[in-house]
């Protein structure tokens, strides 16, 4: 492998100054020195992010006024809107569909096809799908009288084979959801390329993709994918709780929907919008632009955030190499003696930084505790919870532990992770 294959780290002093802007990087203020590493269930904060929101719900002001503060804060809006269309998504086009959170828009974005596509006798979906996007294709199916269909997943890679979902797509696939990457394996699928193929098969198709997991490890590119829908939520991507934000093309614009009658097709917000929301996401995005321009010079502010994310993407494949492998100081995960790796792969191109894991002999639940006596944050994943059930069952998993930590991050916080396991592995 070349160096890319496994990551490229940030300078020692670039990541400290990196983890220096995030609230309680290291720390809980009453629950003592800890590591994060449960960043797939809520990220670590941006400090910025959380400071620009509560400054801006000071004011009273309503955002739609036309003078005085209230205009100044509806710049907030506007400008955060097409930021988080432009520099995040990628769109060229479309609308924003924002709700209080990112679940709530999928439903909304599959209601509003199902129920308005009149053409179709299925819809198809995963195995993997975090229920939002699994239970919503299931909901509408159901509403609309069309077949529910599932494609399993690989037991091997954790993730989605593409010729394994075209054998349930056909030219009466009203709907195609496909999560970019799984929040229990990592795995990265092939959203261009699951779009390309099932438009072979159904040029009309409407192709729907879940990227609250992969958002805060890779840029999303909703163009080059080729999707009418895709989603992401703040509060797992670095800033606030309280808020969804969700592509949607202007085909699924120009369908009807819940909108103030008077309003653009573009326009799906009902109500006075949150100021302090967008301003805590463009504050998100001002932090990757800036990664972006520690590497390259530009002006393009999509350019920066491109690159920005790419050097996130490559800093989290240089710390999961150092997890499964380690180093001569400590082992790694697939080293340690009765620690296992679920769902391996050689090839971390295709991995977010998400760890499926276990230690033989010891409970799920139990290891998450001995986890946090060693003062590190993880959970556990299980076949008895509705957000887990389907997905570690598709797996041929009962469990996992989940590890996910985050770009700033570094190796001595894999390390502390790695030592922590081998000392709890020599206990069973």
């Amino acid at each position: 492998m070349n160096n890319e294959e496994r990551g490229i780290l940030f300078s020692d002093e670039y990541q400290k100054s990196l983890k220096a802007q995030f609230c309680y990087a290291d720390a809980d203020p009453e629950h003592g020195e800890r590591l994060f590493f449960e960043n797939s269930g809520g990220s670590l904060r941006l400090r910025k992010a959380v400071e620009v929101k509560a400054q801006i719900e000071e004011f009273p002001d309503c955002p739609e006024r036309v003078r005085g503060r209230g205009y100044e804060l509806s710049h907030y809006v506007a400008d955060g809107t097409k930021d988080i269309l432009e520099t995040v998504f990628g769109a060229k086009s479309g609308g924003l569909l924002t709700e209080l959170t990112a679940s709530q828009s999928m439903f909304q974005a599959v209601g509003t096809i199902m129920t308005n596509v009149k053409w179709g006798t299925n819809a198809v979906t995963s195995s993997l799908e975090h229920p939002s996007a699994h239970d919503a294709v299931e909901f509408y199916c159901t509403q609309t009288g069309r077949e529910f269909r599932v494609v399993p997943a690989n037991k091997t890679t954790g993730g989605l084979d593409v010729d394994e979902i075209m054998k349930y797509v056909d030219k009466d696939t009203v709907l195609l959801s496909i999560m970019a990457a799984s929040n229990i394996s990592g795995n990265i699928m092939d959203i261009k390329e699951i779009a390309r193929r099932a438009k072979e098969i159904n040029p009309e198709i409407y192709i729907v993709s879940d990227a609250v997991q992969h958002a805060p490890h890779a840029a999303i590119d909703v163009e080059d994918w080729g999707v009418d829908v895709s989603n992401f939520a703040p509060y797992k991507f670095f800033g606030v709780r309280g808020c969804g934000f969700c592509y949607v093309s202007d085909r699924v614009c120009a369908l009807p929907h819940h909108k103030l009658i008077h309003k653009d097709d573009h326009v799906w917000a009902l109500g006075t919008p949150t100021p302090a929301n967008f301003a805590a996401m463009m504050a998100v995005i001002d932090y990757v632009c800036e990664i972006g321009a520690h590497f390259i010079d530009s002006t393009d502010r999509r350019t920066l955030y491109v690159e920005g994310m790419h050097r996130i993407h490559l800093q989290e494949r240089a710390l999961l190499y150092r997890m499964l492998e380690g180093t001569d100081e400590v082992p790694g995960l697939r080293h340690i003696e009765k620690a296992e790796v679920y769902v391996d792969m050689e090839d971390l191109t295709y991995k977010d930084l998400i760890v499926a894991m276990g230690i033989k002999g010891i409970e799920f639940a139990d290891l998450s505790q001995k986890y946090l006596e060693h003062g590190i944050t993880v959970f556990e994943r299980l076949n008895t919870s509705p957000y887990s059930k389907r997905i570690v069952e598709s797996l041929g998993l009962e469990g996992a532990i989940r590890v996910s930590p985050l770009h700033c991050h570094g190796t001595d916080d894999i390390d502390k992770f790695l030592k922590a396991t081998k000392d709890i592995a020599e206990t069973v």
